[in-house]
């Protein structure tokens, strides 16, 4: 690791430390005398949600702000850091920048300088490495032949499977793509993500996965990609260098509810957790993140190679592929989707949404509380998304 680097680490964790012992003492001692400590405004969780909301209300307002985190670090899930052999990894799996909103990507511009990236992924079909998502380049390659944008939009055309009702995932891949290549791309891998059959899911899932007939592997199409140039923590960190904004982390909400007290609250945490679970705990997909670190210059030929009908996981990422870092060594990541632990996605069940339906009820009830974001919204966002939507909440609520 650069020695910079550490050392900016060491100073971090060592203003960290004494920033959450202050803090939870003069909590104790406040509670000991009956009183409580106030903010003007509050923001439990510290990830992209959380940090633009905190951002806005600390350089436009002028206002303190609280952040209470329960992880150890910012940034959420977009948080990345240095592995033992000095290689960046993205800890809780790949995250690749990408919009058409130009707003979003200035405001994040103003807190990094992007490095231009264009993702592409492979899959691993009947033992060959094909492009993904579905394009010319794909179908060519699978069934060996040179065909046309034209002969290919007939090819997919005859093999599609009318469906008068599209209600779930695999309704949309058959009526897009037909039987075949659903069962070769698409089926086993949204069971191993989901743990249920692409026909128990929502449209959403496959919905998200393009259809193109042409010849252009990138993953995404959008107007601004890339990747920040020393990545998402340092990205996070700028924007909350503001003095009116407190970071408190290793620190679950809960565990300080009743100890503080604020004008206004902006939750971005799980909605069942915040109301103690009152409808029954919301379903989510968790993953196993697996490392290993190889003395190779490059392991697999694309930074993301899914496997959709072998082995346990569901894809490998290769770091370095991603943020560009030269290092004679080189780690990956397998995921292995999983029912319990940590609560990344949302299950995309009508069943999942009846019930979260039942707390966004209880939401409405609530006095100057915004839910924002993944786990408070229970709905699959992407980054760009995520910081729309609390720059919307902000103008619109909190200006």
């Amino acid at each position: 690791m650069n020695a910079w680097k550490e050392l900016d680490k060491k100073r971090l964790d060592k203003y960290t430390f004494i920033f959450m012992y202050k803090m939870k003492n003069t909590i104790l001692s406040k509670r000991r005398k009956g009183k409580f400590m106030y903010y003007p405004y509050v923001v439990a969780g510290a990830g992209l949600a959380g940090l633009t909301v905190a951002e806005r209300i600390a350089n436009e307002k002028g206002e303190k702000v609280l952040i209470v985190e329960k992880r150890s670090h910012i940034g959420g899930n977009v948080y990345d850091s240095y592995n033992e052999d000095g290689i960046l990894i993205h800890n809780y799996g790949p995250h690749i920048f990408h919009t058409n909103d130009r707003e979003v990507y200035y405001y994040l511009g103003q807190f990094t300088k992007w490095n231009d990236f264009w993702h592409r992924v492979l899959t691993q079909v009947d033992g060959n490495l094909i492009p993904m998502p579905i394009t010319l380049e794909t179908i060519n390659r699978l069934y060996h032949m040179e065909m046309t944008a034209e002969e290919m939009e007939k090819f997919i055309e005859k093999r599609a499977v009318p469906i008068k009702e599209i209600k779930t995932s695999r309704d949309v891949a058959l009526s897009k793509v037909g039987e075949e290549i659903y069962s070769k791309f698409f089926e086993n891998y949204t069971k191993k993500q989901w743990g249920v059959d692409p026909g128990e899911i929502d449209t959403s899932v496959i919905s998200r996965i393009p259809l193109r007939f042409n010849r252009d592997t990138r993953y995404f199409t959008d107007k601004y990609q890339g990747m920040p140039r020393c990545g998402y923590t340092r990205l996070c960190e700028a924007m909350i260098q503001n003095k009116k904004i407190k970071l408190l982390l290793n620190t679950d909400f809960e565990e300080i509810r009743g100890e503080i007290s604020y004008g206004t609250l902006i939750y971005t945490g799980p909605a069942d957790e915040y109301f103690h679970g009152k409808h029954g705990k919301l379903p989510y997909r968790s993953v196993d993140f697996l490392m290993e670190t190889y003395d190779l210059e490059s392991y697999q030929d694309a930074p993301v190679v899914n496997y959709p009908n072998d082995f346990d996981y569901t894809r490998i990422t290769e770091f370095k592929k991603l943020t560009g870092q030269e290092h004679r060594k080189t780690t990956i990541m397998k995921e292995f989707p999983k029912a319990e632990g940590e609560p990344y996605y949302p299950f995309p069940t009508a069943e999942a949404r009846a019930q979260f339906a039942l707390y966004q009820e209880e939401m409405k009830a609530e006095k100057n509380v915004y839910f924002l974001g993944r786990l408070a919204e229970y709905r699959y966002y992407n980054m760009d998304a995520v910081v729309r939507s609390a720059l919307n909440l902000y103008r619109e609520k909190l200006a």
